[in-house]
């Protein structure tokens, strides 16, 4: 009994006796079996019947078999189906021509029933195995596939989950800390005018009453000498100013924390882009201040005339402050390659440049003239959890949480583009106007 009943066989051969004899073998024997008697013929029906088998005659009138052979072997669709020649042709040498053309075996002529239903069968158990094994590959490959699409979208359910409770939290902060600040700076600021007004009165005073009185009494000069009346005076006209210089300050901060919580604008709304740059660079401005270590970094803005944006306002702030405190942290990292001075002779420049792109897109551009990215890192900085930066220092999802930002709730682009030794630049585009 054959291994495999349902497999299809086609015989090539141009004697009728050879054919009667091994149809009635395999079709006997449960195999699905076709006939044809010429090469020619071989080679116009095999592409569209895909047998399992040919049992193929070496010695045939027109096209040999071993052209046939060749011919098969050379079609992608049929080079993987396997061929066993038929010949009475005993020299050695045709043989591993045979094989050389591609065929797995050789049944000898005459034919005898046991021999070729053991190749046969051999050699169909060795097909379905290989089909069976290339069907299984397929599969593993398959559920591969899935299990890595599941497992970003899991990566990237995590990190929307983490960037909804970071921007909350953050927000809720910012909000508060702004509002708990602004009641007293305002009460201050609203109050140094009248300050700044009673002190010159009562300077005015004190001058008046010098005029009149004399200042000669020895209890009078002597408080006038141990509090320094003359520098008193003349400081006390300096401080104000420096006090509401101080007080206007604080409340450009607060604005600037508030414009960068935006938590009151949860849904798409058109904003002023500067704005909120100007607002994140307000927040980042301890980090550009010049240090023992390093000169101030200088920041080059490059602004072009732009309409009002529809963006989610607190959330392309949040992509503003991951780039541009990553161009902060690129720039510290040239600290240790050059002394102050070369630094000073060269400083660390952060450009800003904004433009409209065909009057539908918006572009933001920030660039660094740090150390740059390597290639093999630049092509995984947007992959999450992935950091360059040691234990403590970095998440891996600041820019994962942008470029997702920018992407998906902005239908935007975020890119990223660098030169070792020479820095680099982020360019985030986003659409004037979103579509519903």
């Amino acid at each position: 009994m054959p291994l495999i009943k349902t497999n299809s066989i086609l015989v090539v051969d141009d004697n009728t006796n050879n054919i009667r004899v091994l149809f009635e073998i395999l079709h006997n024997s449960g195999f699905q079996v076709s006939v044809v008697k010429s090469g020619e013929m071989a080679l116009e029906k095999v592409p569209s019947i895909q047998p399992d088998l040919i049992l193929l005659d070496v010695m045939m009138p027109g096209i040999d078999g071993f052209e046939t052979c060749h011919r098969l072997k050379s079609n992608e669709s049929t080079k993987e189906i396997p061929i066993i020649f038929m010949t009475a042709l005993s020299e050695v040498e045709n043989k591993v021509k045979g094989l050389h053309l591609g065929a797995v075996d050789y049944i000898t002529k005459p034919i005898q029933v046991e021999e070729v239903l053991a190749r046969v069968n051999v050699h169909l158990s060795l097909r379905n195995t290989k089909i069976e094994l290339l069907d299984e590959i397929s599969e593993r490959r398959q559920a591969e596939i899935k299990l890595q699409q599941t497992l970003k979208d899991l990566q990237a359910a995590q990190i929307q989950l983490i960037q909804s409770e970071k921007m909350s939290g953050l927000g809720q902060m910012v909000a508060g800390v702004a509002h708990e600040i602004n009641n007293p700076v305002n009460f201050i600021y609203g109050n140094i005018d009248y300050l700044d007004e009673y002190t010159k009165n009562l300077l005015r005073m004190l001058n008046l009453y010098q005029q009149i009185y004399s200042m000669n009494q020895p209890e009078v000069q002597a408080l006038a000498e141990e509090i320094d009346l003359e520098f008193l005076v003349k400081d006390l006209q300096k401080l104000l100013p420096s006090m509401k210089m101080g007080a206007e300050r604080i409340r450009n901060i607060v604005l600037s924390l508030r414009n960068f919580s935006r938590m009151d604008e949860a849904e798409f709304k058109a904003v002023d882009i500067h704005e909120g740059i100007e607002s994140t660079l307000m927040i980042l401005q301890y980090r550009l201040k010049d240090r023992p270590e390093r000169p101030a970094i200088e920041v080059i803005r490059d602004y072009g005339k732009l309409p009002l944006v529809e963006c989610y306002a607190g959330q392309l702030n949040q992509v503003l402050m991951n780039i541009l405190a990553n161009a902060i942290d690129a720039l510290e990292e040239t600290c240790s390659h050059y002394t102050y001075q070369e630094m000073k002779q060269n400083p660390h420049k952060i450009m800003i440049r904004t433009f409209l792109s065909d009057s539908q897109w918006v572009t933001i551009a920030i660039a660094d003239n740090g150390l740059g990215i390597p290639d093999k890192v630049k092509n995984r900085i947007f992959d999450p959890f992935f950091t360059t930066k040691p234990v403590g220092k970095g998440t891996g999802l600041g820019l994962a949480i942008s470029y997702q930002i920018i992407t998906q709730k902005h239908g935007g682009k975020l890119d990223c583009l660098s030169t070792p030794g020479q820095g680099t630049e982020f360019i985030i585009k986003i659409p004037v106007q979103q579509r519903n």
